[in-house]
């Protein structure tokens, strides 16, 4: 099904399925056309086996050996394999690398089959299909999502659809307009789903490498373009979800997502080969429902990835590593979808809020902790189970979890007494025990199962009498054997003879070289070793038979008893869900309410009116980093939306304006938040414009880079967005930096009307609230002491009154002939600016009412260029006392 085949001699030999090949090169060969671009394992005893092209990939990707055996229609058959009970550790490496792979089992019996064994693809392991533990991220979702284009006229509309196939949430997205506005929106969209693989129509393929799919995280699959037929993908869904309209589903009228739904839920019903019963609900998502955040925000507040993509580590936390003291998979996975998923509406927030409070008003957090460290991942359980893969030790790990939903409950319904907390009370009654259910598995899995059904142990003694009664005559072989060789040692006065056993050879009487002439008449060699020959009898030959075939017999009955025991399981999938998805709130909640406790955050305050106003507020991350961290106070309001913020560079502007929109994204995310106290308004979107790096694959500089992000604000920002602005223009010239940083200033402040916090060294840009009363000045302060500084990182009214960039740069480690001529040179360009803000005269009023503003250019005074040059010949460093006063004169006489 994926994409067309890349190699035209592959699908030339792949449809060359002749009698020029063996019987079994013509069985794969027939089986690896139906998935050309698919690593095919072709399952031969203990190996999955790849061969041809596959094997050459395989063994580059995986680094495993590569043979050469036989030949096959003249051709050497290239080879290479991997253990079937290590398969999982190299499907992950290849799925990590984008790769699917198609898995094909022998299904017929090796023993009755006259030619090959028949073998049929059982799955396909595809990046956005997958739902084994091994293979999956704990604490992260790896979604499905189809992507349908419908252009009509000039109306183009473009359909999500995407299944996170290890949990069964499936969801709808549809959105139009031009070209532009939908690849910025679809990259977006993409950015915040983070798909694991994206489905595209066949036709789309030249979509598939647009900008938006290519910087997607996923990988790009291909599938017939009668896939997203609407019709037919609206049938689809009506069948998956047992409903007569999708209507209920808010689903009504959005035929380029439901076409999109069709393409999904065929390609991962395919890949599974068979139905998902998880599958069971819809949920239908909007452009208003989420606050904004693009990926520059992402990153830039280091949500779930520090600022350079990499995962969190102690050297380098994030908020999500900060926040995850979760006890359950679940729970973290919840946590972090919160985090990118920040609800507009403030009752979803203040509901959680409540229940938080709730939980540390009762002092509940340790207990519940400890409860919730014994659950393991039932929603991951679940799918399995519906998907019929599920294992004996993801069944007993089901059991013991739902053992303890008793205790959970009671320790939840004492949190909510008081009845403030309607959240706790939604959880309360999903906690309810599944009695007919967990009954169904204590009854039929052992306590502690084999990990595979092959491997026997599996069900629960007194569960089937069948399998009772094999399992005994299996088991008591053991007393036979004793007994059969006390017996055969005093008929044949041979003391050290054994009966024994091994998977190879059956049952075995074995005796030493030096007694064999003892050996009775009735025993027949088995087998000659170096020290010693192995026998049989009839008697124990005839045992043999009945216990093998008793213990196959068993497995046999064992296998099938579990497998009907996963089909029993299907009607209690949906409770289970319930379930899983109250265990990850109780979970989430309870890692939050820890968590302020033990940093002293506060309730925040969600208003209607527009403002921001936060006491003594922290970074949540850095706080946490260093010893003592100074908080910082940040008031926006209708009449105070602008915020020019300057002060030297490590002076903690950027930390300050990232605690800010952490602050209010916690607030929204409905935990508690750093400071003593904050309320704030509706907030729709939060971009960030902090620091920038070059993208060179992309072709673009850092500037290019820095003025993108700035567009996307200017186009996108509201008067309820929340924006941050950090050093806008400084990697151009200084008159372009700052013409550019002045007119984004004056457009955030009288037409789009956001909260801004406007970071710069700029200080042209400090004028601006002398004429716009919504905008104000506050500064980083730092005291300088000699030739260094010291940071205050107190946030204080009013401009700075310097950048302090030499004494940074001297703490940076920057030699000090470099300082010095620095120093000197700065003294030079002070002396030849016209006013000490030299670019002072860009915002005078002639020209801001200008139509195209320019400098003035003011004649220098001849006294102060003779001073000047007088100057630039000094050495303050090498003149002598003498030298010192001889220089001060001359200048005192230039001046006179």
């Amino acid at each position: 099904m994926p994409l067309k085949p890349d190699n035209d001699m592959a699908l030339q030999r792949m449809n060359d399925v002749s009698e020029k090949h063996t019987p079994m090169m013509q069985q794969y060969l027939r089986i690896k056309t139906a998935h050309p671009n698919t690593l095919l394992f072709y399952r031969m005893g203990d190996f999955y086996e790849l061969f041809f092209d596959d094997a050459e990939k395989a063994a580059r990707l995986l680094g495993i050996t590569l043979t050469q055996r036989g030949s096959s229609n003249g051709s050497p058959i290239k080879m290479a394999g991997v253990p079937f009970h290590a398969v999982d550790q190299y499907l992950a490496r290849l799925v990590k690398l984008g790769e699917s792979v198609a898995i094909c089992e022998q299904i017929g019996d090796p023993a009755t089959s006259k030619g090959p064994v028949e073998r049929k693809v059982l799955r396909v392991v595809t990046p956005g299909t997958l739902t084994d533990s091994d293979l999956l991220p704990e604490k992260s979702e790896r979604p499905l999502l189809a992507l349908n284009r419908i252009t009509q006229r000039k109306n183009v509309t473009v359909g999500l659809a995407w299944l996170s196939m290890a949990s069964g949430a499936l969801k709808l997205m549809e959105f139009s307009g031009d070209e532009k506005s939908l690849d910025n929106r679809l990259k977006q969209e993409l950015e915040r789903i983070a798909p694991a693989e994206i489905l595209v129509a066949d036709e789309a393929e030249a979509l598939a490498h647009s900008a938006s799919v290519i910087a997607a995280p996923g990988k790009a699959t291909a599938v017939p373009n009668w896939h997203f037929d609407i019709p037919g993908g609206e049938k689809e869904l009506l069948a998956q979800l047992a409903a007569a309209t999708l209507a209920g589903f808010g689903a009504g009228g959005m035929s380029a997502a439901v076409g999109a739904a069709g393409a999904l839920l065929r390609y991962a019903q395919s890949t599974q080969g068979k139905g998902l019963q998880h599958v069971r609900t819809l949920t239908v998502e909007s452009e208003n429902e989420f606050i904004g955040l693009d990926a520059a925000t992402r990153r830039n507040l280091e949500l779930t990835e520090t600022i350079r993509g990499q995962d969190a580590s102690s050297a380098s936390p994030t908020l999500f590593s900060l926040l995850d003291h979760c006890r359950t998979s679940m729970g973290s996975r919840l946590l972090r979808h919160w985090l990118h998923h920040a609800r507009r509406d403030q009752s979803i927030a203040q509901a959680r809020h409540a229940a938080i409070n709730a939980l540390m008003r009762a002092d509940a957090c340790s207990g519940l902790s400890a409860t919730l460290a014994a659950v393991p991942d039932i929603e991951r359980i679940t799918t399995r189970i519906a998907l019929l893969s599920a294992r004996p030790r993801d069944l007993a790990g089901l059991r013991n979890g739902l053992q303890q939903l008793p205790s959970l409950r009671a320790c939840v319904a004492m949190c909510g007494r008081d009845g403030d907390a309607p959240l706790l009370k939604s959880i309360e009654d999903a906690l309810a025990t599944p009695t007919d259910c967990i009954d169904l598995i204590e009854r039929a899995i052992a306590p502690e199962p084999a990990a595979m059904v092959r491997d026997g142990g599996v069900m629960a003694r007194g569960f089937d009498a069948e399998l009772d009664e094999l399992r005994a005559l299996s088991e008591n072989a053991g007393q036979f054997l004793l007994d059969l060789e006390t017996r055969e040692r005093a008929r044949t006065g041979i003391a050290n003879l054994r009966v024994e056993y091994n998977k190879v050879h059956g049952f075995y009487i074995e005796v030493t070289h030096g007694q064999t002439d003892k050996v009775p008449h009735d025993y027949r060699r088995r087998q000659t070793l170096k020290n010693a020959e192995r026998y049989i009898t009839p008697e124990l030959k005839a045992f043999e038979d009945k216990a093998l075939s008793a213990q196959e017999r068993a497995l046999a009955r064992e296998k099938y008893l579990y497998e009907k025991l996963l089909q029993d399981m299907a009607p209690h999938i949906g409770t289970l869900q319930r379930i899983a998805h109250a265990l990850a709130q109780i979970d989430t909640l309870t890692a939050l309410a820890g968590h302020a406790l033990r940093n002293n955050w506060c309730a925040p305050q969600l208003v209607p009116e527009s403002v921001i106003t936060i006491e003594q507020g922290r970074h949540p991350v850095v706080e946490n980093a260093i010893e003592r961290f100074i908080a910082n106070d940040c008031v926006l309001t209708g009449e105070r939306r602008l915020l020019l913020i300057t002060g030297p560079n490590m002076g903690g502007k950027s930390t300050f304006m990232r605690q800010v929109a952490l602050i209010t994204l916690l607030a929204y995310i409905g935990s508690f938040v750093p400071a003593d106290s904050a309320v704030i308004g509706p907030i729709d979107r939060i971009y960030t414009r902090i620091g920038a790096a070059d993208d060179l694959a992309g072709g673009r500089s850092t500037f290019m880079v820095e003025m993108t992000e700035s567009a996307a604000i200017l186009n996108g920002a509201t008067e309820n967005s929340l924006v941050l602005m950090d050093e806008v223009g400084r990697g151009t010239s200084t008159f372009d930096g700052l013409a550019l940083a002045w007119a984004i200033a004056m457009h955030l402040i009288e037409n789009t009307r956001s909260f801004t916090l406007f970071a710069t060294h700029y200080f042209e840009l400090t004028q601006l609230p002398d004429a716009h009363p919504t905008a104000a000045n506050v500064h980083l302060s730092a005291v300088e002491h000699k030739d260094s500084i010291v940071f205050l990182h107190a946030v204080q009214p009013g401009p700075a009154s310097q950048s302090y960039g030499l004494q940074v740069a001297q703490l940076a480690g920057v030699p000090q002939p470099v300082i010095r001529a620095a120093r000197k040179h700065l003294a030079v360009l002070e002396a030849h600016s016209i006013q000490s803000t030299p670019q002072f005269d860009l915002f005078a009023t002639s020209m801001i009412n200008a139509d195209e503003p320019k400098m003035e250019n003011t004649a220098q005074d001849g006294t102060a260029a003779a001073i000047a040059e007088t100057l630039a010949t000094i050495d303050p460093d090498a003149l002598s006392p003498r030298e010192a006063l001889e220089a001060l004169y001359r200048l005192k006489q230039l001046a006179g």
